[in-house]
């Protein structure tokens, strides 16, 4: 049997050469008549540090909580927002998004539940109910509710398995973007991995694909594999998915799908690797390595949707913070508050939205952590509403018993 390079590199399960296997009849068939508008929705899987993204850097409780992890003003330091709120540096190809107005966050937003568990958070985050019981993901009943000529698949997902936000009775596209880390596959095999290092020894695409993906794996088999309780934590925190190192390929490559086809009304990709509880850093560090690839994903996707980003709305969200106070290993625990992200043209940004509640001991949630003053549910039903025309019974229908979105966020999207 023969095959070419990216036959080859899908034995690894790598992120450029993901075979793309449409379900249901009729895939590629152009729609008729339907809204072209979508909802992206990016996992942070691990719960990112949102006061090292978004810094309240002007707050002298942040900077006495941290004394070796805070980001400083400066040069090489936070990137100024708004003269309160800063950027992480690493983050600084967004910011022509946030100028241009396409880039919101909402600060100290997340999940009312108080669970500090990375399964059972992101489950009840992906459900949309609030409750861990949720039978099927908040995706897919939006999927159910959008108006669709046919019955082809309405709905993406970039991941090794259907995601708990993607489940329910609407069928939804799965792409496997990379091998099963705890199952052995050729490629780990040294004397085939050798022809791969040849074969992808370039500077194109494929080849930096196949190496970001061959480390990656590396990592997350060695995560699963150690002794150490917190590497295995961090394996488990990332439920399966591709780390940040990954990240660019597979959402330039989920752009482009995504101009293709107008027929995905919705869309998920995770991105694993938020578990910094040794060694976070602050500009320098494991954290700050990964936002970098996390601003070039996020840049590759607006990237290859092309115009179709005017009629997209993109949210990252993770499933909880971290805790204000860093930790004795140069890190930060779980958490509870964090930031939202918004990005799309339909977006009202260059602000940070949300009411912040200060850092302050006294106004804490129970005693460690920023306190959530937005639901999340909120900013996503915003969403639904505003760039997606839902009514409220269909609000109903997708987030049953969320809040409804607060004033501030009423100005978050251009209808």
């Amino acid at each position: 049997m023969t095959l070419d390079r990216r036959g080859l590199l899908r034995l690894i399960g790598g992120s450029a050469g993901a075979a793309v296997v449409p379900l249901g009849h009729g895939f590629w068939a152009a729609a008729s008549g339907e809204s072209d508008r979508r909802l992206v929705a990016i996992f942070l899987r691990g719960a990112i540090d949102g006061l090292s993204v978004v810094v309240p850097y002007r707050d002298p409780d942040y900077h006495a909580a941290r004394p070796t992890i805070a980001l400083q003003s400066g040069n090489g330091g936070v990137i100024d927002l708004d003269g309160r709120f800063g950027l992480h540096p690493a983050l600084a190809p967004l910011m022509a998004q946030w100028q241009q107005g396409s880039l919101a966050f909402i600060h100290a937003s997340g999940s009312p539940d108080p669970s500090r568990s990375h399964f059972d958070a992101q489950l009840i985050m992906e459900g949309g109910t609030g409750l861990a019981s949720s039978q099927s993901g908040w995706l897919n009943r939006l999927l159910a509710v959008l108006p669709t000529p046919t019955a082809a698949p309405r709905g993406v997902s970039f991941g090794t398995a259907l995601p708990h936000i993607m489940s329910g009775p609407v069928e939804v596209t799965t792409m496997d973007v990379r091998g099963d880390a705890g199952k052995p596959l050729p490629v780990d095999n040294p004397q085939i991995a050798s022809v791969f290092d040849r074969l992808y020894d370039g500077d194109d695409d494929l080849s930096r694909a196949y190496r970001e993906a061959k480390l990656a794996r590396q990592e997350t088999t060695a995560m699963i594999a150690s002794d150490d309780a917190m590497a295995k934590e961090q394996a488990v925190a990332n439920n399966g998915a591709p780390l940040a190192e990954q990240a660019t390929a597979l959402a330039r490559r989920l752009g482009r799908l995504l101009a293709d086809e107008p027929r995905f009304r919705g869309a998920f990709m995770a991105i694993g690797g938020w578990d910094t509880h040794v060694r976070q850093g602050n500009t320098d560090g494991q954290l700050a390595k990964r936002l970098g690839y996390l601003a070039d994903a996020l840049t590759g996707l607006t990237a290859g949707l092309g115009e179709a980003y005017k009629n997209t709305v993109i949210l990252v969200i993770s499933e909880f913070g971290r805790t204000v106070h860093e930790n004795g290993n140069g890190g930060t625990d779980h958490g509870h508050g964090n930031v939202l992200w918004v990005l799309g043209r339909p977006v009202r940004g260059g602000k940070v939205y949300g009411a912040w509640p200060g850092l302050t001991a006294d106004r804490l949630y129970q005693g460690r952590d920023l306190a959530v003053t937005t639901d999340y549910r909120s900013v996503v039903g915003a969403a639904l509403y505003a760039h997606l025309g839902l009514d409220e019974a269909s609000l109903a229908k997708v987030l049953p018993g969320a809040p409804r979105p607060t004033r501030d966020l009423d100005a978050l999207f251009r209808v």
